[in-house]
């Protein structure tokens, strides 16, 4: 991309992806790298900054992960946080140690030089740490700029090198100027313009989509989600009729999805779109699956499987495009070889054969979801379409704990349905994240008329989130969740019990499964 871009390479931190979208935030596009990204790689008239993350490791125990020390000599400003800071210490021939007081939580912060990367920050505000090391020592030519209470050097800087070092976190909202100062680095250190926005994304994209797929077909499967919708509309923003949008009704979709589809895409942005009923092949595949990470692997290939053969008929099908975003690829597997933990296969990464002969065009892979409901907005797509909650690839597979069904999905979305109308009606749907049901491998007994009953139990889960790196569990009004459960025991026949899941991510997912 020619874009102007801040790397951040990745030590392993559980705020990674908190520092890219903090760089966002600025108009300044970001992309994480792993640590074994080659200097000779970078390219240095676009990259103007590059940011290490902080990480778990400390920097002296074996097989702490480096990074190759000719990018401190690229000439392009470097912004250390936490582990970045010491292992910029020690690269450079700093001393790094154990603290004698760890710190974690929030520490006073006491700016000594207010030049660059503290400009306008007020010589004393609150920082969060998260440390047991520090820098005992540091490198020739650097000097002393912040303290704490617990460590002398906080931050440090080489102001001729413009390498700067950070032992809180300003990416987190704890650190009160945490953000000026990220602005700071970004825009007064690296010089970045700020003049990225989701219309020069389009205009980029729609271009690049078109030298790739060139005079040729693409096929893409629209389930009518956030993700698949947007990138139809912008890929056939580029090349028009030679995309083919396939709705697979795999037996595993949210009740009333495939009139949804229709609608809005055959008639409203009159795409080439054709429909496919393979729910009987996907749910044969899926017979007595319990596994998560099956599941996802045999939708992938079933879903791959479904898609050839439709391009045989179509004829000169060459890429399949997919709606993946940015923390599929962060959460799929550790996507960029660094340290960071895998979390869980998503269908739209991990899921696809290795001999697929399809070749991939995934637009909207660097980007949050809020930031594709932006695109989306630009792309004048209606509020229907890009206000709905995320829907897992898999689709109710993985909200189905145990065996999958025909006649396990049709309760599921029976419930679901129950639940997200309520949820309209209330005029909360807006306000959450995601809401979904999930149908355990569990009966309890109940008591219906007078009689002893024996049924399923589904639970109800809703979160709030900004883009679903992390997510905390909806504070539903005690009254509306009776609502729900009242509908849901009442109108969905097997059904006799529901639970309401308070957990919040991390450390649980917002999938179950």
């Amino acid at each position: 991309m020619s874009k102007e871009t801040i790397l951040i390479i990745d030590f392993g931190s559980q705020y990674n992806q908190l520092i890219a979208r903090k760089v966002r935030e600025l108009n300044v596009f970001c992309e994480i790298v792993p640590p074994a990204i080659s200097p000779d790689s970078i390219d240095i008239n676009k990259v103007k900054g590059i940011i290490l993350s902080g990480g778990p490791a400390s920097v002296y125990e074996n097989n702490a992960p480096v990074c190759d020390r000719r990018i401190f000599a690229l000439g392009i400003p470097v912004l250390g946080i936490c582990y970045g800071m010491q292992l910029m210490a020690k690269t450079l021939g700093g001393e790094v140690d154990r603290s004698r007081f760890r710190e974690y939580g929030r520490a006073a912060l006491n700016v000594l030089n207010h030049s660059l990367l503290f400009q306008d920050v007020p010589k004393t505000s609150v920082s969060w740490m998260s440390h047991g090391d520090k820098v005992k020592k540091m490198p020739r030519g650097f000097s002393r700029i912040a303290s704490s209470k617990n460590t002398s050097i906080a931050s440090f800087a080489n102001f001729e090198k413009r390498l700067f070092g950070v032992q809180f976190h300003p990416e987190v909202a704890h650190t009160r100027h945490g953000k000026l100062i990220l602005k700071n680095f970004v825009k007064g250190v690296c010089g970045a313009s700020g003049d990225w926005s989701m219309k020069s994304f389009i205009t980029e994209t729609v271009s690049e989509i078109r030298k790739a797929a060139s005079k040729d077909k693409v096929i893409l499967g629209l389930s009518g989600g956030v993700d698949s919708s947007v990138a139809a509309v912008l890929i056939n923003k580029a090349i028009g009729r030679r995309l083919v949008c396939v709705f697979v009704d795999n037996g595993l979709l949210r009740k009333n999805e495939g009139a949804l589809v229709k609608k809005i895409f055959q008639e409203h942005f009159k795409i080439n779109l054709r429909c496919v009923d393979a729910s009987e092949e996907f749910l044969t595949a899926l017979k007595h699956i319990q596994d998560p990470e099956k599941k996802r692997k045999i939708i992938g290939k079933a879903f791959i499987k479904v898609f050839e053969r439709e391009a045989k008929r179509i004829g000169n099908v060459k890429f399949l495009a997919q709606g993946t975003l940015y923390p599929d690829l962060i959460e799929s597997r550790s996507a960029f070889g660094g340290p960071s933990a895998t979390i869980k296969t998503h269908h739209n990464v991990g899921g696809l054969p290795k001999n697929m002969r399809f070749r991939l065009i995934e637009p909207l892979k660097y980007l949050f979801k809020d930031e594709v409901r932006r695109v989306g907005k630009e792309l004048g797509m209606p509020q229907e379409i890009l206000g709905r909650h995320p829907f897992p690839g898999p689709g109710l597979a993985v909200r189905i704990i145990g065996d999958v069904t025909r006649q396990r999905c049709d309760v599921l979305r029976e419930v679901d349905e129950r639940f997200i109308s309520t949820l309209r009606k209330e005029g909360l749907y807006d306000r959450i994240w995601q809401a979904f049901a999930v149908l355990l491998p569990v009966k309890s007994v109940g008591v219906m008329g007078d009689e002893r009953t024996y049924e399923n139990v589904v639970a109800i889960r809703a979160v709030t989130s900004l883009d679903g790196m992390t997510a905390d569990w909806a504070k539903i009004p005690y009254d509306i969740l009776g609502k729900i459960s009242n509908r849901i025991i009442n109108e969905v026949k097997g059904i006799n019990r529901v639970v309401y899941d308070i957990s919040s991510k991390p450390p649980s997912t917002i999938e179950w499964e």
